[in-house]
């Protein structure tokens, strides 16, 4: 039988609420503890999902082994702190700071302590970015789209660290490098910092990544492309689905060209009224799981503590997201287009 850990959520809000209603839901732990600064509201999440409500984590009197935070980014490091002085282990909702420097004081204070400190990069639990990791492939160039129509929600900060962070955390775990150059561009239009950005990666092995992200679209669409030596695949998170071309499947095109003295599959138009290229070629469906990515995270984050073992994502790993976030929205800026300018259509449509 699984250790029954004591848990708590600090900060209800849009994402601490499903925090909270995913660890009311779990057998193998115990919704203790509910904070928010507005008390009303932690006392109706606590109503309906457990635990005591509480206005700050001073005022928490329970025992708690585990706590996610999910309070505004620029308080996480500080909350942080108190629970680890408490001997809590972590799990802190993305980006994991608002720059580098607190990022990596945040990394100092989980060693300090000797606690577990997991960033909240849900995305990598998506069941399409797991059944992409299946695949094992080896990225030579990654293109990401992520797009959607203004919420108002985190008007506060740029596009980039608030939903290309996530297209960000999974290109460094896929390419597995820190070493590279960036370039990119940015627009604001409705707030004060970019509400588009694109931006190309050169990292170190020569992968490249072109990444776009808009909160300005009339649609909401994220998708992510890899191209790798043995192939190419092609997800979509929302659509829950992806597809992959390999090079070892589709050897017998390759070889049927070679026998008819071809020097590239161009040649063969002049024979496209004899030959079904769409049943020859062998597109195979990726298998993907029909799962809450949240949940993952969250029975990950678990698991780690019981095991003691270094979360899926870690604080390096966070801190690794930040720093490349921060690096790009430099570059936004140092390009200076300011206000105004006229979007390019693949940005918005």
């Amino acid at each position: 039988m699984k250790q029954l850990l004591r848990v708590a959520v600090i900060g209800v809000g849009h994402m601490g609420r499903h925090h909270a209603r995913i660890y009311g839901e779990l057998k193998d732990c115990e919704l203790v503890a509910v904070v928010d600064k507005d008390l009303s509201r932690a006392k109706g999440i606590a109503a309906e999902h457990g635990g005591t409500a509480y206005a700050s984590v001073a005022d928490m009197t329970c025992e708690v082994d585990a706590a996610s935070v999910a309070v505004p980014t620029v308080y996480h490091a500080d909350v942080v702190s108190e629970l680890m002085a408490r001997g809590v282990d972590v799990l802190v909702e993305k980006p994991i700071a608002p720059d580098t420097v607190t990022a990596k004081r945040m990394l100092a204070t989980s060693r300090e302590h000797g606690r577990l400190l997991q960033v909240g990069h849900s995305e990598r639990f998506n069941p399409v970015v797991q059944a992409l990791l299946r695949m094992e492939v080896t990225p030579r160039f990654i293109e990401t789209h992520r797009i959607s129509p203004f919420t108002f929600r985190s008007a506060d900060i740029g596009v980039v660290f608030d939903m290309m962070i996530h297209d960000i955390d999974i290109v460094l775990h896929l390419v597995r490098q820190r070493e590279y150059t960036v370039d990119a561009v940015g627009v604001n239009v409705l707030s004060d910092c970019e509400d588009v950005a694109n931006a190309r990666i050169r990292f170190a092995n020569d992968t490249v990544v072109n990444m776009t992200a808009s909160r300005l679209a009339l649609k909401t669409e994220r998708k992510i492309r890899v191209f790798a030596p043995t192939g190419y695949l092609s997800m979509d998170y929302q659509k829950k689905s992806g597809v992959a071309i390999k090079l070892a499947d589709n050897l017998d095109l390759i070889r049927m060209a070679k026998e008819r003295n071809f020097e590239d599959l161009s040649q063969m138009q002049s024979q496209a009224h004899s030959l079904d290229f769409g049943s020859m070629i062998n597109v195979e469906p990726l298998q993907v799981d029909d799962q809450e990515p949240l949940r993952a995270e969250l029975e990950s984050f678990l698991e780690s503590i019981r095991t003691r073992q270094t979360p899926a994502v870690s604080a390096e790993d966070g801190v690794a997201a930040v720093e490349m976030a921060e690096r790009i929205t430099e570059a936004v800026r140092e390009q200076g287009w300011g206000r105004g300018l006229e979007l390019q259509p693949s940005m918005v449509d």
